[in-house]
């Protein structure tokens, strides 16, 4: 079996009339980048079929906060490695 990671995929929203866009972003544990850009379409498929997807299916995957009125373009969507921006690992410089 494959170890998981945990990805983010990030995937570019905008309102029907295009005036406000941005960036959804799933995270979840997968194998691949491959597998995380299929997980995460398929939690917003479900949400956008009316299915209650709850807030962390196995492995990590939901589909919180997708607002109706936006709309994703899977298609543009980019996956990679998560990078908690609040870990203890990541060293910053504070000037004193």
């Amino acid at each position: 079996m494959p170890q998981l990671e945990v990805y983010e995929v990030n995937v570019p929203i905008h309102t029907n009339d295009r005036a406000l866009h941005g960036v959804h972003v799933f995270t979840g544990q997968a194998s691949s980048v491959t597998e995380a850009l299929t997980r995460a379409h398929q939690v917003y498929a479900a949400r956008q079929a009316g299915i209650e997807v709850p807030g962390q299916q196995d492995g990590g995957w939901g589909a919180r906060e997708v607002r109706d009125g936006w709309e994703l373009d899977c298609a543009a969507a980019k996956a990679g490695p998560w990078s908690n921006p609040n870990s203890w690992i990541h060293t910053r410089s504070y000037k004193l």
